[in-house]
């Protein structure tokens, strides 16, 4: 595990903290910093999707204000994430566009997660700007949220969206390098972990809750998103972010310390799928049964039957003709639709739904398939 780990990733979740965008006594953006993370995300963008899930806006919108640097009532958090926000798209916008990289906004919260059908949502949206090369900017919609729906730091919300879009690995850029064996500024015997392949109860008493002054997420948070983003499949690194190009340096060996993936992504996903209980059955054709076989999502034009009362992203059994199940997946459509469209083609869809549709009743990336069939 080591910065080659970075190097060779197929998909990147880079989380950047408030201390490192926003300039603490002034208030105002670290623009040359901004470029300077801008040529790393370029140069990683030739050969990965990339993510960055970003704080920032209520540290810009604060200072644009006038509020104090003091702990902000909610109602003044969102009203400085209001102004703050649209400074900071904007400013990554600036950033990225002469490196011809299109940027996206996506706001999130707890709940976007927590909840089935916004999830895959979310889920979708990503996927889909990350197959158009655009380079989506992540953050939780402070505007909105309340103590009840959020995620509370950008530590554990960057770990979801790796987990989400099945990210090899996941960057922490940090005003540490590091997870220490104690706090290093007060224990000179202090020594960095470089590597680190189980999160046991010694290194959570290692985690301190202490953050900087304009982020919230301390170690603490970042060992339990590590706990959330290894288990995804995703290898997640902590380093220090405030140099300039910081991922640049990263890939050239600076100091971190590196948490090993349990699983590679997908695998990690299928076997989260393959636990769930169905809450319906698709009973396909023999011609359906051998797409999988090769790999292929569900289409509805190969099911021929639907048992169950099920939502859009609950977990439904696929069986094959003679009612042995092949598998679990997340389905793309309600019990009620997908009766309505089994056995059609996928143009056929709108005109029996009335909208259009999804191509594929289950994806393959949402499937879990037994030896027999996978």
């Amino acid at each position: 595990m080591n910065a080659a780990t970075l190097s060779g990733a197929r998909r990147v979740v880079v989380k950047i903290g408030s201390a490192l965008l926003v300039d603490r006594t002034s208030g105002t953006l670290r623009a040359d910093w901004l470029r300077s993370l801008a040529e790393d995300v370029a140069w990683l963008a030739k050969d990965a999707d990339l993510v960055l899930v970003s704080s920032g806006s209520i540290a810009l919108g604060r200072a644009v204000l006038g509020l104090p640097a003091t702990e902000l009532a909610l109602e003044q958090s969102q009203a400085a994430a209001a102004v703050g926000q649209i400074r900071l798209a904007r400013a990554y916008e600036e950033a990225l566009t002469p490196h011809g990289i299109t940027t996206a906004q996506v706001l999130v919260t707890l709940e976007d997660s927590a909840n089935r059908r916004r999830y895959l949502n979310s889920r979708s949206t990503l996927e889909q700007l990350l197959t158009l090369g655009v380079v989506p900017i992540v953050n939780e919609n402070d505007t909105i949220a309340t103590d009840e729906i959020r995620f509370g730091d950008n530590d554990r919300l960057a770990a979801q969206v790796a987990a989400t879009i099945g990210a090899d690995c996941l960057v922490l850029l940090s005003d540490v390098d590091g997870l220490y064996t104690a706090n290093p500024a007060e224990d000179p015997s202090a020594r960095r972990l470089d590597v680190i392949d189980e999160i046991t109860p010694e290194i959570e008493a290692m985690a301190g809750d202490a953050g900087s002054g304009l982020s919230k997420g301390g170690m603490k948070t970042k060992v339990m998103a590590a706990r959330t983003a290894t288990a995804a499949g995703a290898a997640m690194v902590i380093t220090q972010g405030a140099p300039m190009n910081p991922l640049r340096r990263l890939a050239e060996g600076a100091p971190a310390t590196w948490f090993t993936a349990k699983l590679d992504p997908q695998a990690a996903r299928k076997r989260w799928i393959a636990a769930m209980k169905p809450k319906g059955t698709l009973l396909l054709d023999g011609g359906a049964a051998e797409a999988l076989r090769a790999g292929r999502s569900l289409l509805p034009a190969g099911v021929t039957g639907v048992t169950g009362t099920f939502g859009r992203g609950d977990p439904v059994a696929i069986a094959g003709p003679d009612g042995h199940q092949l598998g679990i997946g997340l389905t793309r459509y309600t019990a009620e639709e997908a009766t309505s469209i089994r056995g059609l083609r996928s143009d056929r869809i709108e005109a029996v739904l009335g909208y259009p549709g999804r191509a594929a009743l289950i994806h393959r990336d949402d499937m879990a398939l037994s030896g027999a069939v996978g």
